[in-house]
């Protein structure tokens, strides 16, 4: 069994994964595991997963995904298949691994969507909600246009060597996201299946002005979905709620997750 630093590497299969852990660990209380974009990273987050920690009373849990940050590179091409292998194949040994409990996934974007395909395809018990911002469940041209703009921009502009600031492989971690998204069989991809089975309450943040998606994807979540969906959107607001708008967003997700650990008995709200 591993023990967990504040910060380091967690060998999960044959991969390491650079993480962070704030405040208590997994197994002695409830924990928020959050889950970054197709090109973020644990430093990406910022102080987000520290002013999360603080406002919910819980550990938190930040880790970067084979080919981002400093953990392991990946082979390319990715399969398309990349979301569904993160979400059933290395959560389920990452959450074991790090003795995970009861808690909460917070997703954005790819890291929404792997969260709501690991609650639908896990029935796991540990699991007590889902905060997805900018979830994607199926693809839309909007999303696709603005992947492409990404693309043109990693080619001509210094959009690589910002993104090289954050991870050690920089190009694996934008040529295995962008060409996947951007592979013809992708407009296939389609996770609004996965919603019927999730059993746990979920909140949606979009932003309004999201340039990788609309409120399409919300929409597909209240008809698919059979738990509760809360949804808070935000007017002017972008594809990262947390970085533009990190008040209102992190008021929004504290007050989910307090009011859902609180119905166990847990969390702020609980003392």
């Amino acid at each position: 069994m591993q023990s967990l630093l504040p910060a380091g590497l967690l060998k999960v299969d044959s991969a390491e994964l650079d993480y962070r852990m704030i405040g208590p660990l997994p197994h002695e209380a409830p924990t928020l595991i959050m889950l970054h974009e197709g090109l973020g990273s644990v430093g990406q987050w910022g102080d987000f997963p520290d002013r999360l920690a603080t406002a919910t009373n819980t550990g938190v849990f930040v880790y970067s995904r084979s080919g981002y940050g400093q953990s392991s590179p990946v082979p390319l091409p990715r399969p398309l298949t990349y979301m569904h292998d993160e979400a059933l194949k290395v959560l389920p040994e990452l959450l074991d691994a790090i003795r995970f409990r009861r808690g909460i996934l917070i997703g954005h974007s790819d890291g929404a969507s792997i969260a709501a395909i690991y609650a639908g395809g896990v029935q796991d018990h540990r699991v007590r909600g889902l905060s997805l911002i900018a979830p994607h469940f199926v693809v839309e041209d909007v999303g696709i246009a603005a992947i492409a703009a990404a693309k043109r921009s990693y080619e001509i502009s210094d959009l690589r060597e910002k993104l090289a600031r954050w991870h050690k492989n920089v190009d694996v971690a934008f040529r295995g996201w962008n060409e996947a998204w951007l592979d013809p069989q992708f407009r296939k991809w389609d996770i609004s299946e996965s919603l019927a089975y999730i059993r746990v309450p979920v909140q949606i943040l979009q932003g309004e002005a999201d340039q990788y998606g609309t409120m399409r994807q919300i929409e597909i979540a209240q008809e698919e979905c059979y738990c509760p969906v809360d949804v808070n959107v935000l007017p002017e607001i972008g594809h990262s709620p947390h970085r533009e708008a990190p008040n209102r967003t992190l008021i929004a997700i504290s007050d989910f997750v307090n009011r859902i650990l609180h119905f166990h008995g847990e969390g702020k709200l609980a003392a």
